[in-house]
């Protein structure tokens, strides 16, 4: 008998079959079938299939770190089961032992005494349409399904090559979808869960995570929404590398927060880079890591799309009137900066002046002296030329953790309320007393300051520079704070209707 190779196996529901459809549709379907079945949920990984008169069940084999599965075949039977049978099932699916009154089972008498409600098993009855497809040499099929009443759509692919699967999804676009399994797709439609996606944004100073739950209006609920400062780009300069421990905190970051998306049960995960990954040279190596480790694929984003992300995020975020709008979000490695009009994107572009490179330029991560701050505020100046002679704008919005920290501390916060934060006027003269303050303490003292990150102490100084700096060149006397950034614009952008 010719040996039987495990197939990987990756799939999605919603969401992604739309996004998928406008590349399958160029291609020519292999085949359509229907089917009804019943499926017996086990709230557990392994899930049992009947179908035509067949209980089939498999068990989850591996798990690759691309999140592929392999399934291996544990039970097939046909009914009417025996009382052995029947034990045998609910041992493959991980269940206790059920009390058997009969000596054999059919479907019928099965699910009236050892399913449905107050049991560990729930039947499900579930129609099938399948169209069938080959992508990238892989089998594929997109489905109509319906599960005790509840129409859904699913897109699967698979094949005995695990990479052939991986380039297969990304060719469909579906890259940031995690592999979702049929019995948890179900389990997830059954019991009318909103669907959540994820979204990470590896900056060079911070890791910023969110979770959002998308309502049937087309409206966001925030579920999680937090940063860890890595310090990506400790000691990073252009021609340079990110460091062995900066990649280490960095990939430990990033697996932590997927593990709690994957707990959250997303159907995907995006995760994009910034400065700190656009210039260093041992990039690749830097992503494969993190990849390895999380299973997170991270995307390097241009200035250009970063700035433009952005922007869609702080106009939709505040509620900007109608006008001209200059955007900026400031980190630890570049400045995005957008300007546009209504809803429209004039210009935007990147500057690679950050909190980091400044604080480590100046020392500013201590107390300094007024001539060593004007000589900070002065470089920052000429590399923020590309401000100078503009046009007023009649609003500028700024973003990012050094805004966010500053206006935490304006008010004052012992926790981080983003809604208190979303919407913060802050004015120059706040700057200018914050950046006075600052300049007179070292990291620990400013570790003391309410609404101040800890691990942001040595290069807030720098930051509020930074934003000083650009509502001077842009002749703003006030700024409205955003608290969604370029994760929020990537949400919206990737996964919204």
């Amino acid at each position: 008998m010719a040996e039987i190779i495990p197939r990987w196996e990756w799939r999605t529901f919603g969401r992604g079959v739309a996004i998928a459809e406008p590349h399958v549709a160029a291609l020519t379907s292999t085949g359509v079938q229907e089917s009804d079945e019943t499926y017996l949920l086990a709230g557990t990984r392994n899930t049992a299939k009947v179908r035509a008169g067949l209980i089939d069940i498999k068990v989850l084999v591996e798990v690759d770190p691309d999140g592929l599965e392999q399934w291996r075949p544990a039970m097939k039977a046909e009914f009417p089961l025996s009382a052995a049978e029947v034990a045998t099932a609910f041992a493959t699916l991980g269940l206790p032992a059920p009390t058997l009154a009969r000596e054999t089972y059919t479907l019928d008498e099965l699910v009236a005494d050892l399913a449905g409600p107050g049991s560990a098993l729930r039947p499900v009855a579930v129609h099938k349409r399948r169209v069938r497809y080959v992508i990238g040499g892989c089998t594929a099929e997109v489905s109509d399904v319906t599960a005790d009443g509840r129409p859904t759509r699913t897109v699967a692919i698979e094949s005995t090559d695990a990479a052939a699967v991986v380039a297969a999804v990304r060719s469909v676009g579906l890259g940031d979808f995690r592999n979702t399994s049929y019995g948890e797709g179900l389990a997830a439609l059954l019991a009318g869960v909103p669907p959540r996606y994820a979204v990470i944004d590896v900056g060079t100073n911070s890791v910023k995570f969110h979770v959002g739950e998308l309502a049937p209006d087309g409206t966001w609920r925030r579920v999680r929404d937090r940063a860890e400062l890595t310090r990506l780009g400790e000691g990073l300069v252009a021609g340079g590398g990110i460091s062995a421990a900066a990649a280490e905190r960095t990939a430990a970051a990033i697996e932590g927060m997927a593990g709690e998306a994957r707990a959250d049960r997303v159907l995907a995960i995006a995760a994009v880079g910034t400065a700190g990954l656009r210039i260093a040279t041992n990039r690749d190596a830097v992503l494969e890591a993190i990849r390895r480790r999380s299973g997170v694929r991270v995307d390097v984003i241009s200035g250009d799309e970063e700035s433009r992300l952005a922007f869609l995020a702080a106009r939709a975020g505040v509620g900007l009137a109608a006008g001209s709008v200059a955007v900026f979000d400031t980190g630890g490695g570049s400045t995005q900066l957008t300007f546009g009009h209504d809803d429209i994107v004039d210009e935007r572009f990147s500057v690679d002046v950050g909190a980091v490179r400044f604080t480590e330029r100046f020392g500013l991560g201590g107390p300094v002296e007024p001539p060593v701050l004007a000589a900070a505020l002065e470089a920052i100046a000429a590399e923020l030329a590309r401000l100078d002679g503009r046009p007023s704008v009649d609003a500028l919005v700024g973003m990012g953790g050094a805004v966010t920290n500053i206006t935490a501390v304006r008010h004052g916060m012992a926790t981080y309320d983003p809604d208190v934060v979303q919407g913060t006027v802050l004015t120059r003269a706040e700057i200018d007393r914050q950046i006075d303050l600052y300049r007179r303490l070292s990291a620990e003292d400013r570790r003391a300051i309410p609404g101040l990150q800890p691990k942001r102490a040595d290069v807030i100084l720098a930051g509020a520079c930074i934003v000083r700096t650009v509502m001077g060149k842009l002749g703003c006397e006030a700024l409205t704070v955003s608290d969604r950034g370029l994760r929020h614009g990537l949400l919206a952008e990737r996964f919204g209707d």
